[in-house]
């Protein structure tokens, strides 16, 4: 990408200095990191809510991130420039939906922290990925994923690295027009509906990553590859080549996210068209 390297983001909430600490079930000693992976795992395989019963007193991270102070992190030049790159991104995919939507849009807040942390939506780790949390309006990234995508994925770059944080703004979108609410109260109502809304809810995501992307390269921001770069992130984490990677049969009825196929199609389909009404992953894919 051509970007200019700049200071931190107003919207950029820097924890990376705070110590993650331990993690207790209410009426119960502490557990671990290890523990806490577990839970998560749980609840992303059954549905159900197992961090419920986590309790924040048992450990160091407060119930919520918010703006506050915490300790200086130690860092090197090449994550610091991450620091700015994420900063970059962030402001311009807002600043576009500012333009997009007019003073409707409130910027969300992008969380960086290590190792776990605490959010409106429970605790995570850095294993855990990015993630929005719409309790709280805030986007949460260890920038050691970017590590991870580029390794283990296969998916280098930095537009690639864009694409990410693009996606995550795009649940963000979802939960500031209000089709966030509306798909978790149907979830609600046929609990059936579950993986198949979500779904559809990651590909919108993909889709508004996709728009910011084309206001990019129309402001001349992409460089050649990039495209290539994003779409191969967004094949990468399909929930496919995450089944087979795993080692598993592929099961698209437990799909959460999309295909790499569906997921490659609906970025594909916000980077041309530049518009977010053609981003209706719910009217049928």
């Amino acid at each position: 990408m051509r970007w200019t390297p700049g200071g931190k983001s107003r919207d950029v909430i820097d924890v990376r200095g705070q110590r993650a600490g331990g993690f207790g079930m209410r009426g119960a000693a502490p557990i671990g990191l290890g523990g806490l992976a577990l839970l998560v795992i749980l609840s992303l395989v059954t549905g159900q809510d197992f961090l419920s019963n986590v309790d924040p007193t048992g450990g160091g991270v407060p119930p919520s991130v918010g703006e506050g102070d915490v300790p200086p992190a130690a860092t090197t030049p090449e994550e610091e420039r991450l620091v700015k790159f994420v900063s970059f991104v962030l402001d311009d995919a807002q600043d576009t939906w500012t333009q997009i939507l007019g003073n409707g849009y409130d910027r969300a807040k992008l969380v960086v922290f290590r190792d776990a942390v605490s959010s409106a939506c429970g605790f995570a780790q850095a294993a855990t990925g990015p993630f929005y949390c719409p309790g709280d309006r805030q986007i949460y990234i260890d920038l050691g994923f970017y590590d991870e995508l580029q390794q283990r994925f296969r998916a280098g770059g930095d537009f690639a690295q864009a694409y990410v944080l693009a996606h995550e703004i795009g649940h963000h979108v979802q939960n500031v027009v209000g089709t966030e609410p509306k798909v978790r109260q149907a979830m609600r109502a046929d609990p059936s509906s579950r993986n198949d809304l979500s779904v559809r809810m990651e590909l919108q995501a993909d889709c508004y990553a996709g728009v910011w992307g084309h206001s990019a390269a129309r402001r001349d921001k992409l460089d050649p590859g990039d495209v290539e770069e994003g779409l191969t992130a967004a094949a990468a984490i399909g929930d496919d080549r995450i089944q087979r990677m795993g080692g598993g049969r592929v099961s698209p009825e437990s799909f959460t996210h999309g295909s790499s196929a569906d997921r490659m199609a609906w970025f594909r389909r916000g980077l041309e068209s530049g518009d977010p009404k053609a981003c209706d992953t719910f009217s049928g894919r």
